[in-house]
């Protein structure tokens, strides 16, 4: 269906050491179309200024645009206000955002924070640096052999001192999916609320948080065709009407003196500063752009690349799929036997292709499986399936030159 969309990405047509680009690093981060790249081209050559409270037109149309894209996230995720949108940096600030904020508001000493052991460092040491603040108390989701999470152990975690559990929609080491909408409907029962660290669930379904009903959801727009430097917190009303501000700044305050300040409404609240609007302009036409691709189409076409990816690695004498969870999303971890990914990965890049290794921000997980890191290849819409046959076909090559060695 997208044989012929590569013409849309400008970096994929470059040589590296003089081959032909193969990217399948699209979990760490995803090229850019030209939709793209032209609408940030535009903004800076029609509309820059800075956003709110300018009473000169460049000031509002930028507003309006800035506003747009917010309300085009809104819809995108299925939020129910646009003010439940929250423009921050990146999945990272958007849960430092939340464990600080909520720490502030609702932890004490022997609360409990439920995380799981495939957590993304991001959505660990946010949680632990606010455990040592308040005293409180991480709790860990066990995996299972096939890389998935023991719900049942899960639902037996919970206490009265549980505040809050902080859980992957899918691993960035495993690719496992995790049964999200069933453990938020445990810990609801609890009256707990869930965070979602969405880096790499966002691209891998057709979210719709209403009716998924976590309370905050977290993602990165670099990982859906959007620029760097921009990601959402989406937050329930309710969540984040008692939550404290983040930080401090312009655009966050209602009133300043020096006697008192009081804060701005949502989603105001939160983004104290000026803010990145180049980086929401690029997310709103990353938007469109998958809208006019079709997500379900995406979806079946990055789902056709992972099952051939699988049949075709698993033909590669000593390789080992790190993961093999009955859900997956885009990606594959893998090591060749006796090898250290880093060589191999140094290898694969010396033939043009790029590929991700080492623990992927997931040590603990790593730790847990006792290996030194992964092979990681992942999928994006761009990705054919020739570009799994000359991965195999190198890596065939690399597993003769590392085993001479």
């Amino acid at each position: 269906m997208f044989e012929n969309i590569c013409s849309q990405f400008p970096v994929l047509s470059r040589y590296v050491n003089d081959k032909p680009l193969v990217y399948l690093d699209n979990a760490a981060t995803t090229q850019k179309p030209l939709c793209v790249i032209n609408a940030i081209d535009s903004y800076y050559k029609e509309l820059n200024s800075n956003v709110h409270r300018g009473v000169h037109t460049l000031s509002q149309l930028a507003t309006e645009t800035y506003e747009n894209a917010r309300k085009k996230v809104q819809l995108f995720i299925g939020a129910k206000h646009a003010h439940e949108v929250i423009f921050t940096k990146g999945t990272t600030e958007s849960i430092n955002l939340v464990a600080n904020s909520f720490g502030k508001s609702f932890f004490k000493q022997g609360d409990e924070i439920i995380l799981t052991c495939m957590e993304h460092h991001s959505n660990i040491v946010p949680w632990q640096l606010v455990s040592e603040q308040y005293g409180t108390v991480l709790k860990i989701v066990p995996v299972n052999t096939n890389g998935e999470l023991e719900v049942d152990v899960y639902e037996k975690l919970f206490s009265e001192q549980t505040k809050i559990v902080a859980i992957s929609h899918a691993s960035n080491l495993l690719g496992t999916i995790n049964p999200i909408k069933q453990m938020i409907d445990i810990a609801h029962t609890h009256h707990v609320p869930v965070l979602i660290d969405g880096a790499q669930g966002i691209k891998s379904c057709i979210l719709n948080v209403e009716k998924l009903d976590c309370d905050f959801y977290c993602f990165s727009g670099h990982k859906v065709y959007a620029p760097m430097g921009i990601g959402v917190l989406y937050g329930k009303e309710k969540w984040l009407e008692q939550l404290p501000p983040y930080q401090g700044g312009g655009e966050m305050i209602e009133q300043v003196s020096f006697q008192k300040t009081t804060f701005n409404k949502l989603p105001f609240k939160f983004e104290a500063g000026t803010p990145n609007v180049e980086g929401a302009v690029g997310l709103a036409a990353a938007i469109d752009f998958m809208l006019d691709c079709g997500l379900e189409n995406i979806i079946e076409h990055e789902n056709k690349l992972l099952q051939y990816g699988h049949k075709k690695l698993q033909e590669i004498e000593g390789l080992k799929i790190i993961g093999n969870a009955k859900e997956k999303t885009a990606l594959i971890s893998f090591l060749l036997k006796n090898q250290h990914p880093y060589d191999a990965g140094i290898l694969l890049d010396l033939m043009g292709i790029a590929v991700r290794t080492g623990h992927h921000c997931a040590q603990p997980l790593i730790d847990f499986l006792g290996i030194p890191g992964t092979i990681r290849v992942s999928f994006a819409i761009y990705n054919r399936l020739d570009d799994i046959d000359k991965l195999t076909e190198v890596l065939h090559k690399v597993n003769t030159m590392l085993n001479k060695k």
